[in-house]
């Protein structure tokens, strides 16, 4: 097992059916460690460099609008193999292979209105970290419970 920061980004619709605290719960519960965490509105430079992958594709512009439509809540997520782990607990982007028991299967209904982001790669861990936080809006810190998860 390797320890890894990831990112991950609970959208607009998120915030405003207030199951923040449901979502952040199952991360901690896993044992995974919440390193930075912050609310905020995206502007639509920052909007354009996250999802820029995604230009050109026929999604993209409701993508855009949908993310920078209202707050969303950006967070560094640490513990080991966090990055396939996180993205594990979110399941699939496409809402009718989410299954029951995943963060996407539980409260998402509609694919376009997906309610959380999670990286797919260390390399876009690490892109994406750096576009949401700066380095010391991230804190690292030891679990005395860790040997229990």
């Amino acid at each position: 097992m390797a320890m890894q920061t990831t990112f991950a980004m609970l959208k607009p619709g998120v915030l405003q059916r207030r199951i923040v605290g449901e979502v952040l719960s199952r991360f901690e519960r896993k044992g995974l460690n919440i390193v930075g965490l912050k609310v905020m509105t995206i502007p639509p430079v920052l909007a354009t460099a996250h999802y820029a992958e995604h230009r050109g594709k026929s999604f993209y512009d409701g993508l855009i609008g949908y993310i920078t439509s209202g707050p969303v809540v950006a967070m560094a997520i640490e513990g080991d193999d966090a990055i396939q782990l996180v993205r594990r607990m979110c399941g699939p982007t496409a809402v009718c292979e989410s299954l029951p028991g995943t963060i996407r299967g539980d409260y998402c209904l509609h694919t376009n209105l997906n309610i959380i982001h999670s990286s797919d790669s260390a390399e876009s861990a690490a892109r994406e970290l750096k576009l949401f936080f700066q380095p010391n809006e991230i804190v690292s810190w030891e679990d005395g419970n860790k040997n229990w998860y």
